[in-house]
């Protein structure tokens, strides 16, 4: 495994962090533990995907607050947290130089097919949204109320991290590691590619890599699983980084922060591919959207709400920095294996609309954001 050591004041810090993604960097032995991954190249292969994660998941009609609208298209309707059937074993993660050519980035695509639309998600209002006192919002998909669910919110996160600690402090990784963006931007897509791809400099292991250099910057040791954890079964992604995430977690308890970062598929019913941005000093950038999951009693995840606690001061710090960078904070019945730590999320970097440049770009704002959070 490759690492480098940086100074930081007087300390000597082992940075886990490297700039080129080769699998979980970092100078530890990491037990093959993870990974069997569909890269959904086709819509029939997402569709058996999608019935594992319907039969997985709680009925949405138990809670009248979420109605019809806890599959529409602002609430990361095609992040499927599938798993392979109980007792399949889950084959080892893959390096990603070890799969570098399996999926390429896709040359000679005509576009035309279907308009991408650039906007900004602003404010909301409507029963399930509600204000944050520091900045930013948060959307309620689940029974709780929004009174409960804002006093919650002020409470803080439940850890404190040690900034110039040699020991890691913060996990940065991606159960679906082949999302990936448009090169350029470009009014039109080509609908041949399916926003997916093995090569990791174009992929969220990129993002990934602006969100490390960021936390390094602030004398926070950070671990990034550049594992490839979706290639060659999708199905497998969450039973593979589960596994992954674990293992680091055992050997490093030090670890307060676990952050799964990926890029959401926002497409209309009419094709169109929105983009989502916001403007930053001049710059555009990817909005994000973080999701939190809450426990509908049958998730074995008691301490969702530490979760939720930290992804609003998250979410407040990001959007007072940079105004009109966050969606809203997406609270609902959904797993991810956030029962793992009390600083568990995921994170949506924008969309397959999106540019490269625009996701890497917020990933460097996401990590300056978090890094003051932690920090300051």
């Amino acid at each position: 495994m490759e690492y480098t050591k940086k100074l930081i004041g007087s300390a000597l810090i082992l940075t886990v962090c490297t700039l080129v993604p080769l699998g979980v960097s970092g100078a530890w032995r990491i037990m093959p533990a993870v990974s069997e991954t569909v890269l959904r190249t086709a819509a029939a292969e997402m569709g058996g995907g999608k019935a594992a994660y319907e039969n997985r998941q709680p009925p949405l009609s138990a809670a009248p607050h979420i109605g019809k609208t806890a599959r529409d298209i602002e609430a990361a309707p095609e992040e499927l947290e599938t798993h392979l059937p109980e007792g399949t074993e889950i084959p080892s993660p893959l390096p990603s130089r070890e799969v570098l050519d399996a999926v390429p980035y896709p040359t000679g695509l005509t576009y035309g097919d279907g308009a991408i639309q650039k906007l900004n998600y602003g404010r909301y209002t409507g029963e399930q949204y509600f204000d944050l006192d520091g900045g930013g919002q948060v959307r309620n998909c689940t029974l709780h109320t929004n009174a409960e669910l804002y006093e919650t919110s002020r409470l803080g996160r439940v850890f404190d991290i040690e900034a110039g600690s040699p020991e890691p402090q913060v996990l940065i990784y991606h159960t679906h590691t082949t999302e990936s963006f448009e090169l350029e931007e470009r009014d039109t897509y080509d609908c041949a590619f399916y926003g997916k791809t093995t090569e990791p400099d174009k992929n969220i292991t990129a993002v990934g890599d602006e969100i490390c250099r960021e936390l390094e910057a602030c004398g926070i040791t950070v671990i990034h699983d550049t594992l490839v954890h979706d290639y060659p079964s999708y199905d497998a992604a969450y039973d593979s980084s589960r596994e992954t995430v674990s293992a680091l977690l055992e050997e490093y308890p030090s670890i307060k922060i676990a952050l799964d970062i990926h890029r959401d598929g926002i497409e209309t019913a009419e094709g169109v591919r929105p983009a989502p941005i916001a403007t930053v000093d001049g710059k555009d950038a990817a909005q994000i959207m973080i999701i939190s999951g809450c426990d509908d009693g049958t998730m074995d995840m008691p301490d969702y709400l530490n979760n939720f606690r930290f992804a609003c001061e998250l979410q407040s710090k990001t959007e007072t920095l940079f105004p009109g960078l966050t969606r809203p904070i997406l609270f609902d019945y959904r797993f991810y294996n956030q029962d793992l730590t009390d600083g568990s999320l995921l994170i949506e970097v924008g969309s397959h609309g999106n540019t490269l440049d625009q996701a890497k770009y917020t990933g460097s704002l996401i990590g300056q954001a978090l890094g003051r959070l932690l920090t300051e």
